[in-house]
C-alpha cells in the first residue's frame, strides 16, 4: 500500500487556500463624510446704519486780521460775544499812520504847487513862441517840465490814499454778523499784518464735521439724510445732508473729513457742541453672510452651496455689494433657504459628501 508524505499533503492544502482566496478581493471602504459647519441664508432686513461722532461748527468762519502792522491798544471783543456787520473789534495805535498821512497830504500840496508854476511857464512860452520871441527848445522844455508836474501830483495822490487807506486799517472791522470764537493776541502786543487777532464764525448755517473711513464713503447712497443729535441729550436732534468731503484722507487716522449742512439746527447745538451722526447705508434688504463663508473661483468671489439631497455641495460664484471682516452682503448668486459652508471650506470639492456639524442664520 502507497502512503502519502506529510509535505505533499501539505503543499496541497496550501494550494488549494491560494485558489480560494484568488476567487474573492475585499470591498473598498468610501471616505467618510467630511464634518462642515453651515448657515442657512436669510433675506435681511434693512441696510445697515453707521454711526460716527463729530463736532458742530460754523459753515462760514473766518479770521480777522489787521492789514498793517502796529501796536494793538483795543481789543472790544473776547471769545464767545456776538459782534455786528461794521463793528470796530480792535484798534490800533494810530500815531504813525496819522503821521504817514499828514506827510503825503504835504507831499500833495507841494507837487500841486509845482503844477501850477509848470502850467504858469508853459502858457507864457507858448505866447512867446506865437510870436516868435521864443525858440522851439524853450517851448518843449516848459512841455515837458509841466507833464513831469502833473504826474508828481499824480503819484502824490496815490501816496494820499494809500495814507488814509491805512490809518483806517487801524481799526479791525467785522464784515459779517456772528459768533467770536477764538482770540490770538492781546491789548499792548505788537502784531504783523495778517496775524489772526479774532475767529469769527459767521451767521448763517451750521455744519456737523465727521472723520469717516474710506469704506463708510464707497457703501453710502448718493445724497444720503444725516440724523445728527446730541451725545449728552439725544432728543435734541437735525438733519443734514453732506455738504463737503475732504478730496485726501488724513495722513494719521486714514479717514476722510466730512460736513453735514444742519436744516434748521436747534438753539441747543451750539458751536462746539459734541454730536452723533447715524446714515443708513443701504435702504435696500440684502444677503448676510459670514466672512468665513468666501472662497474665490476663477478669479472671483465663491461659496460652497449644500445641498440636502444628496449630502454633497457645490461651488457657486456670486456677487458682493460690501463686506467687512465679519460678514459680507451678497448682490447675487444666493437665495433665501439655501444653506452656505461657513466652516471647513478649504477642504472641500465639488461633489463631495459632507456631515452638518451644526447650523445657524
Amino acid at each position: 500500500m502507497k502512503t502519502t508524505k506529510p509535505w505533499s499533503a501539505a503543499l496541497a492544502l496550501g494550494a488549494s487556500l491560494l485558489l480560494a482566496g484568488c476567487g474573492e478581493e475585499p470591498e473598498a471602504q468610501a471616505p467618510a463624510p467630511r464634518p462642515v459647519r453651515v448657515v442657512t441664508v436669510e433675506k435681511g432686513v434693512g441696510g445697515q446704519v453707521a454711526s460716527f461722532t463729530g463736532d458742530v461748527q460754523a459753515q462760514d468762519e473766518a479770521a480777522l486780521a489787521f492789514r498793517v502792522s502796529g501796536r494793538m491798544i483795543e481789543r472790544s471783543a473776547n471769545v464767545g460775544d456776538q459782534v455786528k456787520a461794521g463793528q470796530v473789534v480792535a484798534r490800533l495805535d494810530p500815531q504813525n499812520a496819522l503821521n504817514a498821512l499828514r506827510s503825503a497830504q504835504a507831499a500833495l500840496a507841494a507837487a500841486e504847487s509845482q503844477l501850477v508854476t509848470a502850467a504858469n511857464t508853459f502858457e507864457r512860452q507858448e505866447r512867446l513862441l506865437g510870436n516868435g520871441f521864443t525858440t522851439q527848445a524853450n517851448h518843449d522844455a516848459a512841455r515837458t517840465a509841466l507833464q513831469a508836474a502833473q504826474s508828481g501830483v499824480d503819484n502824490a495822490e496815490a501816496q494820499l490814499k494809500t495814507a488814509q487807506d491805512n490809518v483806517s486799517y487801524t481799526d479791525l472791522v467785522a464784515d459779517a454778523p456772528g459768533t467770536v470764537t477764538a482770540r490770538g493776541a492781546e491789548p499792548g502786543e505788537v502784531v504783523q499784518a495778517g496775524q489772526m487777532i479774532l475767529q469769527l464764525a459767521r451767521q448763517g448755517g451750521r455744519d456737523a464735521v465727521f472723520d469717516v473711513p474710506a469704506n463708510v464713503l464707497r457703501a453710502a447712497p448718493v445724497d444720503p439724510v444725516i440724523t445728527v443729535t446730541l451725545s449728552d441729550d439725544p432728543s435734541v436732534t437735525a438733519r443734514g445732508r453732506v455738504r463737503e468731503v475732504a478730496p485726501q484722507a488724513d495722513p494719521v487716522t486714514r479717514t476722510f473729513r466730512v460736513r453735514v449742512g444742519l436744516d434748521t439746527p436747534p438753539a441747543a447745538m451750539r458751536l462746539g457742541s459734541t454730536v452723533i451722526g447715524r446714515v443708513e447705508l443701504g435702504s435696500d434688504a440684502a444677503i448676510e453672510i459670514p466672512a468665513s463663508a468666501l472662497t474665490a473661483v476663477n478669479e472671483r468671489p465663491a461659496v460652497w452651496v449644500y445641498d440636502p439631497a444628496s449630502q454633497t455641495v457645490a461651488l457657486r460664484n456670486i456677487e458682493l455689494r460690501r463686506f467687512s471682516q465679519a460678514s459680507v452682503a451678497v448682490e447675487t448668486g444666493l437665495s433665501p433657504g439655501e444653506i452656505v459652508v461657513t466652516a471647513g471650506v478649504q477642504a472641500l470639492h465639488p461633489g463631495q459628501k459632507v456631515r452638518l456639524l451644526g447650523a445657524g442664520s
